[in-house]
């Protein structure tokens, strides 16, 4: 195991920032803490390099409490959002700024610093100064720079987040072969949930402080935790409907809720996947118009409007939408394959009597 936090708190004077988080990665991960601004995901990622010393609990790295370690000696590559290039040095003598620190050989320098410079790309650039590089370029020199001195752990603050979206998704790719070539226990943080999705072999969720979840790209997205994490990661159709007589209802819709007395109430919800959409009106059981259709690339986003004026996203492959014969304007009919109890009863997936399942279209596709 690499790193570990245990019952990990954060305060900044009154203000909690973050509240007994509990979470190991293991040797050679590439683990995403994700979560909208001020969850506290960025505090976590400071606990562990040492630049914030957690209020409560423990941080272990390779099985060593490291509290009271300073920065230098945890052996962690840290990358800023912004880069934190020295604007006055060259390419070669930013990657190089480590291992002067640590008093390298120069002969040692020389070799290391070219060694990361064709891995990363770079040949050739290093002679410039920040200011001539591209955002890509310029965030690779930093990774560079933060993986030059062979440090246990890399961690990366909203490492993508000041280039635009075409050099974004280049990063994205790049690191996941980085990392499958270096194999560098590695956590980022980032808000952006397609990103993590992407990138990540695991991801823990964050908000207002507290841990919402943890789990693969797949489990987040098909199990989550609860209306958290399942409005968070993704589209998600939510209903809160009152039950009587074992079938929860909302208007027309009906889902089989027997374990839950009558009179409650309970909240679930199902992906746009999940709604299996007709251009016949009469092979599935409920009935809508088809108002809008979004287009995702290889995907599409339907927005059906009920007869009780309930709104749903349904999903589906343009070769789906062409076969059905939908098109904006007309009725359809749908079932609705399978669902989860987010709250007011037992929090599993459910499938509707009848209902083919099916994994999820590729995630990163609109999710």
């Amino acid at each position: 195991m690499s790193i570990k936090l245990q019952n990990v708190s954060k305060s900044f004077g009154e203000v909690t920032a973050v509240t007994r988080v509990s979470f190991s990665v293991e040797e050679g991960e590439l683990l995403a803490l994700l979560g909208p601004s001020g969850g506290g995901k960025t505090t976590v990622l400071r606990m562990i390099a040492g630049l914030e010393t957690p209020t409560e609990g423990d941080v272990f790295i390779r099985g060593n409490r490291v509290n009271d370690l300073s920065v230098q000696k945890r052996n962690i590559g840290f990358v800023f959002q912004n880069y934190a290039l020295f604007k006055n040095m060259s390419v070669f003598k930013n990657i190089a700024f480590g291992l002067t620190i640590k008093k390298w050989r120069t002969s040692e320098i020389q070799t290391r610093v070219l060694e990361l410079m064709e891995l990363f790309g770079l040949d050739g650039l290093e002679k410039r100064y920040p200011h001539q590089l591209s955002g890509g370029q310029r965030q690779r020199v930093a990774i560079a720079r933060a993986l030059a001195p062979k440090p246990t752990v890399l961690l990366l603050d909203e490492p993508f987040g000041a280039v635009d979206a075409r050099i974004r998704q280049d990063l994205r790719e790049w690191l996941v072969r980085l990392h499958h070539d270096l194999k560098v226990t590695t956590i980022f943080v980032t808000h952006d949930q397609e990103e993590a999705m992407e990138v990540s072999n695991r991801i823990v969720i964050f908000s207002r402080g507290h841990l919402e979840q943890i789990g693969t790209p797949r489990e987040v997205y098909e199990q989550p935790a609860n209306e958290f994490v399942a409005r968070f990661i993704g589209v998600m159709n939510v209903l809160e409907l009152e039950v009587l007589r074992g079938i929860a209802r909302f208007g027309e819709l009906e889902f089989p809720a027997p374990e839950i007395a009558d009179g409650l109430k309970v909240r679930i919800g199902f992906r746009p996947y999940a709604v299996q959409v007709s251009g016949d009106p009469d092979e599935f059981r409920y009935r809508a118009t088809l108002r809008h259709t979004f287009f995702l690339g290889i995907m599409l986003r339907l927005e059906l409007e009920l007869p009780s004026g309930l709104t749903l996203r349904a999903r589906m492959t343009k070769e789906e939408y062409a076969q059905r014969g939908l098109e904006d304007g007309v009725h359809v009919s749908f079932q609705i394959r399978n669902y989860k109890v987010l709250s007011g009863g037992k929090s599993q997936l459910h499938h509707e009597s009848g209902a083919q399942t099916e994994p999820p279209p590729a995630i990163a596709e609109g999710i």
